[in-house]
């Protein structure tokens, strides 16, 4: 039995990957840290990235490209957010809470970054909301304590090789994790 569409991706097509930006504030640090990952994802041959920046879609701006198709074409995630008041911004929560079925079955990388603890509390309040929501969480993470200090004016790592080596080893789970639940739900759509 054939079970290809023509609408489904072949098992070789490049993993559709949206990175999330998901900090609106004045000022912000996120776009330095996106540009970054942007950079690193890149280099990977499995990998097709999107932007999807909140401060585009959070409250839906008129005339702004509406998230939910470029959720729902996406095959996996990887979230960038910044840690405000021990947990994560806003606009993130109100993005992720407008969609459901887009994140379904789907794996969800993180990117964190901020002062001492380098936006780890903010991931793991986004772990539980995304088990909520069906997605699969990828264990290892990238994360910059102290962020500012950590890139020199051009936006470049002063010391690339830990953060660069965490980006290979995060984006390598989640092209293993995206290509086995793109299989799964080509064979047997998901009905959570």
């Amino acid at each position: 039995m054939d079970l290809t569409t023509p609408d489904l991706p072949s098992s070789d097509a490049p993993l559709k990957v949206a990175v999330i930006l998901g900090s609106n504030r004045e000022g912000r640090f996120g776009p330095v840290v996106a540009e970054w990952f942007l950079g690193q994802a890149a280099g990977h041959p499995d990998i097709e990235t999107e932007l999807i920046d909140v401060a585009e879609t959070e409250p839906p701006a008129t005339g702004a490209a509406p998230a939910a198709p470029r959720l729902a074409r996406a095959d996996a995630f990887v979230v960038l957010t910044p840690e405000y008041n021990h947990s994560y911004p806003a606009p993130l929560k109100s993005l992720i809470d407008r969609h459901f079925t887009e994140w379904q079955a789907k794996p969800v990388a993180f990117v964190s970054y901020g002062g001492i603890s380098g936006g780890l509390r903010a991931v793991e309040h986004l772990r539980q909301v995304f088990a909520e929501l069906h997605a699969v969480s990828v264990r290892d993470t990238v994360s910059f304590h102290h962020a500012g200090a950590l890139f020199d004016d051009r936006g470049v790592p002063k010391d690339p090789a830990p953060a660069s080596g965490a980006a290979k080893r995060m984006l390598d789970q989640l092209v293993w994790w995206g290509l086995a639940l793109r299989e799964a739900r080509t064979r047997r759509p998901y009905g959570g």
